[in-house]
């Protein structure tokens, strides 16, 4: 791989070819524009509704866009999309390079489905070639209510900001009520034990958080472990029933 392309991997998703998030959060817009600002939110949003009514049960894989294929932790999250659709679900990312790549291209080598949701991309960048399916998103509030909505489990893989913010909306979302408990998996121990660290001897030991929500979070370094954590879950708490593929 070129210096060129190298840049380019690993500033995938970080600049947008458009404004829309930045004019959405402008304190003074004329009402005007933002009734049809509106609109243009609930068509994007709808679109997404229409787009995963097809669709099974989903699992949300979260993750860098700069580990490749060399990687570890690529190997073992091309082995995760392998095993969920193995499970019976849909493997959703956010349509990227790297390890949101993994999890695509291993749910399509399972013959399994294979869906990517991002944010608008600049001209250059493109989605991932191991996708069914590709939903561009000009709001990041939007792209992460689809994410969420279809999904029965959530798979953390190494990343950074981006998948900090995914992941701990969700759990704050389960914490708070607001969705129902399922399964929140961050794979790769030693990759996320300084955050774990972090929540019990800062956040835990001064009382912002509880024991029960530490629970909330599964870790592990494989994926058949994870692919076993979801399945128990959602078989015991949501009564589902999986079929396990053979391909």
């Amino acid at each position: 791989m070129n210096e060129d392309n190298e840049k380019t991997d690993s500033e995938w998703g970080k600049c947008s070819c458009d404004n829309y998030d930045e004019l959405l959060l402008e304190a003074k817009t004329s009402l005007f524009k933002d009734f049809f600002r509106l609109v243009r939110i609930t068509w994007e949003i709808m679109r997404g509704f229409i787009s995963f009514r097809k669709y099974g049960p989903c699992v949300t894989v979260y993750g860098s866009a700069r580990f490749k294929g060399e990687n570890g932790f690529y190997q073992e999250t091309v082995v995760l999309g392998k095993e969920l659709v193995q499970a019976g679900f849909t493997v959703v990312t956010g349509g990227g390079p790297g390890l949101m790549e993994a999890a695509n291209k291993g749910a399509q080598e399972a013959c399994g489905t294979s869906v990517g949701c991002n944010i608008r991309l600049p001209m250059e960048q493109r989605p991932n070639p191991y996708l069914d399916e590709f939903l561009e998103f000009n709001y990041f509030f939007a792209r992460k209510l689809i994410l969420a909505k279809y999904s029965y489990a959530f798979v953390a893989t190494p990343g950074g900001f981006g998948t900090l913010d995914e992941m701990f909306e969700v759990i704050t979302l389960i914490q708070t009520g607001k969705m129902k408990g399922f399964p929140v998996i961050l794979m790769g121990k030693e990759y996320w034990s300084p955050l774990l660290d972090f929540i019990k001897e800062s956040l835990l030991k001064r009382g912002a958080i509880s024991e029960k929500d530490i629970n909330l979070i599964h870790v592990t370094d494989t994926a058949s472990e994870a692919v076993f954590h979801i399945k128990s879950i959602v078989v015991t708490d949501f009564g589902f029933k999986y079929i396990k593929r053979n391909n």
